[in-house]
């Protein structure tokens, strides 16, 4: 559906202009699908197609684990986690912006952090490989970088890329997966132990 969206909107400026986020508009106009909408519209192919990527790396795994974490189907919870991760990154960018008129967000980055990092509490010592990087890290320890990096950049700005989504989506992932089991976050590593892997 993402990507439909997405092209679909490549292609016109009102669907674009109608999904983005728009903290100020969320207020003036009482829009409040945006909060939602804007995940379905990306900048350009390679924002979508990074997305996408990274959330078909990630969601293919997280998925069934959620099927076994709950002993039963996996489709409400993903569906939770990743509709959860649009609307709480989103919720730091309305505080900061909605006073501003300029702001504009796209993407669906905050919900594809809050499934990377599902999959980081459940399976944390699983390599990742990060681009340019040649060799393989535990997920944890990605974790760690990603978050410090997110962070720093929102911190630094001026890059046009809505790191705080990325930050507070990887941390909606963390609380999520926590409040499902809190054992995965007290003790962690013991779930992908149990699985075998």
């Amino acid at each position: 559906m993402t990507v439909l969206i997405s092209v679909t909107a490549f292609g016109n400026v009102n669907i674009f202009g109608e999904l983005l986020f728009d903290p100020y508009l969320i207020k003036l106009r009482g829009q409040w699908y945006r909060f939602f909408t804007h995940a379905f519209v990306h900048a350009n192919w390679s924002h979508l197609l990074v997305n996408m990527f990274v959330l078909y790396m990630f969601g293919r795994n997280v998925e069934p684990l959620l099927g076994v974490l709950t002993n039963g189907s996996a489709l409400l919870p993903y569906l939770a986690l990743y509709v959860g991760g649009i609307v709480f990154s989103s919720l730091p960018s309305y505080r900061r912006h909605v006073n501003d008129p300029n702001y504009r967000a796209v993407g669906a980055s905050g919900a594809v952090s809050a499934v990377l990092f599902a999959q980081i509490l459940m399976l944390p010592t699983m390599p990742v490989r990060i681009m340019f990087i040649p060799v393989d890290l535990p997920a944890w320890v990605f974790g760690i970088i990603y978050l410090w990096y997110s962070w720093y950049m929102d911190k630094r700005g001026g890059d046009n890329v809505a790191h705080d989504a990325h930050f507070f989506g990887a941390v909606y992932g963390i609380v999520f997966i926590t409040l499902l089991d809190p054992s995965l976050l007290l003790h962690i590593g013991s779930f992908q132990r149990s699985l075998g892997l």
